[in-house]
């Protein structure tokens, strides 16, 4: 077992675990037929054309790949044993001359940049189709396939933390809680592929259901209180590697990150 984080971090840990139930039934059937394929969260694509960096407003870029936008933090393996912030939730509309379904994934995460043999992770997604808003929110262990939380009410506007902890390299929690709503929601992993400890990371993503998704205008995400737990204590996110998403040769996204905060905003068409 890891050293505990500190005693504030952890306090958002709860005993209950809770079931993957679909929001509706249509809806968890498209889930289910796009999950099936294989995990939501792939290894960042690296190999896209680095536009210049002005393209997007952001001078300070690291990474561009076609599907992570956020901060991510490397260190040696061992390190990170939890990773925390929380966001509030967007409008996600179509892009500009986009229709029909376009979604996106806001999440945190320990290891998947450096050390792709493991994530632990825990968000939403925000979709639109055809006008149509919804919400989903889930937990994963990959390369185990997501799975969706039971009854967690999400509207645009509401305030969600987010903050997965690693008790071993096989054992965890990931939690999501609904400050707007009061709503709070753990499953605990037990018996899991094993996790580096050398990443943790802060997304929006372009998830992968046998190929990207179409993405969402998401708008802006700010992850804030954000906090990298060691067995010593927490770190920010300040220094953090920033990715950002290519498509079709232009930066769509603008990523960037600071002691607390990470920021992600939608600057694609």
């Amino acid at each position: 077992m890891f050293a505990r984080i500190a005693p504030a971090l952890l306090q958002i840990i709860l005993a209950a675990t809770a079931l993957g139930i679909p929001t509706s039934q249509e809806r968890h059937a498209q889930r289910v037929a796009r999950r099936a394929s294989g995990p939501q969260v792939v290894h960042p694509v690296q190999g896209a054309s680095h536009p210049a960096a002005a393209a997007s407003g952001n001078t300070t870029n690291d990474v561009y790949t076609t599907n992570w936008a956020g901060a991510v933090l490397v260190a040696e393996p061992n390190t990170y044993i939890a990773a925390t912030g929380s966001f509030i939730v967007p409008t996600p509309r179509e892009p500009s001359g986009g229709t029909g379904f376009h979604s996106a994934s806001i999440w945190v995460g320990i290891d998947g940049d450096t050390c792709g043999s493991a994530i632990l992770q825990t968000g939403i997604d925000v979709t639109v189709s055809d006008g149509a808003i919804s919400y989903d929110a889930w937990y994963e262990w990959f390369p185990a396939p997501t799975s969706d939380f039971s009854g967690f009410t999400i509207r645009a506007g509401d305030n969600i933390s987010a903050t997965v902890i690693a008790d071993s390299r096989t054992s965890g929690t990931a939690t999501l809680i609904n400050y707007s709503t009061g709503q709070e929601v753990t499953k605990i992993l037990t018996s899991q592929p094993a996790l580096c400890l050398e990443n943790a990371e802060w997304i929006v993503e372009d998830y992968s259901s046998g190929g990207l998704v179409p993405f969402a205008n998401f708008g802006t995400v700010t992850f804030k209180d954000v906090l990298a737990g060691t067995s010593t204590g927490g770190v920010g996110p300040a220094g953090a590697t920033i990715f950002d998403i290519v498509k079709n040769g232009r930066v769509v996204t603008s990523a960037s990150a600071s002691s607390s905060s990470v920021t992600v905003s939608y600057t694609g068409p």
